[in-house]
């Protein structure tokens, strides 16, 4: 009976585990040219369920990211190899502190990232050198460029004589 039980319970453990990757498996399938990065040793401990919204304009790519209770000097935007886009950090939200007048607290709902780490493979067409980023009233905004797409080329008829 107790092995029937450790079954279902690492059963349930592996569908919560799916059900918390959801995003990131969906991203893969949808964007593949935006997937987030299997780097399993690096993200242990890490949350990477910060939603991002990521904008496709003709001359850039805009990256989205709500990062609560962190100041920009929290936030690293680096970029990977060629063409993979890193956002981390190790900033941690400050809760007030009520402590001192001998409160405390009845709920603890808004927990912020105590680490952050997202990678985003970006397409060919992405300008690496033309990458900036912003960080007002909790929104961390990251502006990819755009290469120019090639010229076109041009078919010329040629009467055959």
């Amino acid at each position: 009976m107790s092995r029937v039980g450790d079954s279902l319970n690492v059963d349930l453990a592996a569908a919560v585990n799916n059900l918390f990757n959801l995003p990131e498996t969906m991203e893969k399938f949808m964007f593949p040219c935006f997937r987030a990065h299997d780097d399993h040793h690096e993200t242990r401990g890490v949350s990477n369920i910060i939603p991002v919204d990521i904008l496709d304009t003709p001359n850039e790519y805009i990256f989205f990211m709500d990062v609560p209770g962190l100041s920009k000097s929290e936030i690293q935007v680096t970029v990977e190899g060629e063409n993979t886009l890193v956002i981390r950090s190790n900033g941690k939200r400050k809760r007030q502190d009520a402590e001192d007048e001998g409160c405390k607290y009845l709920r603890l709902e808004r927990r912020g990232p105590q680490n952050l780490l997202r990678k985003f493979r970006l397409p060919e067409n992405a300008n690496v050198s033309a990458i900036t980023a912003k960080c007002e009233n909790g929104i961390l905004t990251v502006v990819v460029g755009k290469h120019p797409p090639p010229p076109k080329s041009k078919t010329v008829q040629v009467v055959i004589a």
